[in-house]
């Protein structure tokens, strides 16, 4: 699908929830809601935003058709590199299955039933964030010691891996070391997992570059099959799980503007906002904004 017939089917107000399809509901998350087809699972992104972990009550209108469809053209690209959890022939499967809504279908993935793993697997190719933070206090970044004298944003001499664990909903991620994550999930599929990990940054690193834009980082999460194939499962390489630079505007000892929900971050810290439930509402621009950033990073891969 291109650009522009994406743009024409976005809703004009944000889709928060899903409601109607006949399939078993078995989970929501901040974004996502899951669905049982029996042979598959139906993955549903609807427009929600979350910040600070809180869930705010005004969605983006059409993040959710955003989400998926990059994702949707990440699987692809990296399909060589590793196998992912998305069915073939998604418009014959909708098909098959009854999903006719042009909407549902935008924001919809039909997927493979697969095991995930209990980590998050995040890759750091700049010092940002709260690596940043943690780079200033202490010279290391969740434990790995970095060289000396770096500014913010630099970027790394190598990509870093520094996955967390998978926290219960409301609660934090938090970062754990190769021999956490060996005790995890097993000392091998931890290997490789780090290894397709790094892989995989590189190459949408790599990718991003040749469309303008910076991979600072970002986050990746894998499942396994009954055979115990390594499958790369959720969204990927999207503004809610990657944090995109425009390329022409990046300096480093500076926090470049980026294409996801910092805007939106900014805005609630300037708010005072204590981060706790509930959250305050968002004005018209800020939404609007959020929403052309969200469509920028999509343009410039897909066009």
């Amino acid at each position: 699908m291109n650009f522009a017939e994406i743009i024409t089917a976005l809703p004009a107000a944000a889709v928060n929830s899903i409601d109607g399809l006949s399939c078993p509901h078995l989970a929501s998350g901040k974004v996502r809601e899951i669905f049982d087809l029996g042979d598959a699972l139906l993955l549903v992104a609807t427009d929600r935003l979350s910040a600070f972990d809180v869930i705010l009550p005004d969605g983006i209108p059409g993040k959710g058709a955003i989400l998926t469809q990059m994702s949707n053209w990440w699987f692809a690209q990296t399909s060589g590199l590793i196998p992912n959890h998305i069915l073939p022939d998604q418009a014959g499967e909708f098909a098959r299955r009854g999903i006719t809504s042009r909407d549902l279908q935008l924001r919809s993935m039909i997927v493979r039933k697969l095991q995930p793993l209990t980590i998050e697997c995040v890759v750091r190719g700049y010092l940002v964030g709260s690596g940043w933070s943690s780079y200033q206090k202490t010279g290391e970044v969740c434990g790995l010691k970095l060289p000396a004298g770096l500014h913010q944003a630099d970027r790394l001499p190598e990509p870093i891996f520094t996955p967390t664990t998978k926290a219960p909903k409301g609660q934090h991620d938090m970062p754990i070391n190769d021999a956490q994550g060996a005790a995890a999930i097993g000392a091998a599929l931890y290997e490789k997992v780090k290894a397709t990990s790094l892989a995989l940054y590189r190459f949408g690193h790599d990718r991003a570059k040749q469309a303008g834009m910076i991979l600072a980082d970002t986050k990746f999460e894998f499942g396994t099959d009954a055979a115990g194939n390594l499958i790369l499962i959720d969204e990927l390489l999207t503004p809610d799980s990657s944090r995109y630079w425009p390329a022409e505007s990046y300096t480093p000892n500076q926090s470049p503007p980026s294409y996801d929900k910092q805007f939106v971050r900014d805005h609630l810290l300037a708010l005072k906002w204590n981060q706790s439930p509930p959250a305050p509402r968002l004005p018209a621009e800020v939404i609007s904004r959020t929403q052309e950033k969200y469509l920028a990073a999509l343009r410039n891969l897909l066009n």
